[in-house]
């Protein structure tokens, strides 16, 4: 059985995570998320995409927590449900036209943005995402060495 970049990528990146979780206290948007990450750092539009589409998850959950009691389980489950919602949104309805192209913008899977809008509303915006990003990196720089340069 051969072991694919992905599995290699999610093996990593939970590593990572787990060393900056234990050692810095940071978690870089959920275990899985610098993983998936850093096979998509080639492709910032979809990263920042799907940035946003956390951040607005993170944002639709809060507001909503003005009028109904949400903590615990239930905010967790909310806050991927939502995040799959607007995911799907955006990948099949938001698309842009420059100049004679057309942009259809993309999510990196699909509780991914849940998953980063969970560790923006318990951790914090700048530490959640600069630790994602630094994780992400790190990931692939490690991906790069484990495949020997051939990694894409």
């Amino acid at each position: 059985m051969e072991v694919t970049l992905v599995q290699i990528s999610i093996g990593l990146g939970l590593v990572i995570s787990l060393l900056f979780s234990e050692f810095l206290g940071l978690a870089a948007g959920g275990m899985v998320v610098p993983g998936y990450f850093a096979l998509n750092l080639t492709d910032p539009l979809r990263v920042a995409t799907t940035v946003l589409v956390g951040l607005a998850t993170w944002g639709i959950v809060r507001f909503m927590n003005f009028f109904m009691i949400i903590y615990g389980r239930r905010r967790t489950v909310l806050m991927i449900l939502v995040g799959f919602l607007v995911g799907a949104v955006v990948r099949n309805f938001v698309t842009f036209e420059v100049s004679a192209f057309q942009l259809d913008l993309e999510v990196i899977g699909f509780i991914v943005p849940g998953l980063i809008a969970i560790w923006l509303d318990r951790q914090g915006v700048v530490e959640t995402l600069s630790t994602l990003m630094v994780c992400s990196a790190l990931v692939r720089m490690a991906l790069i060495l484990v495949k020997g340069g051939e990694v894409f």
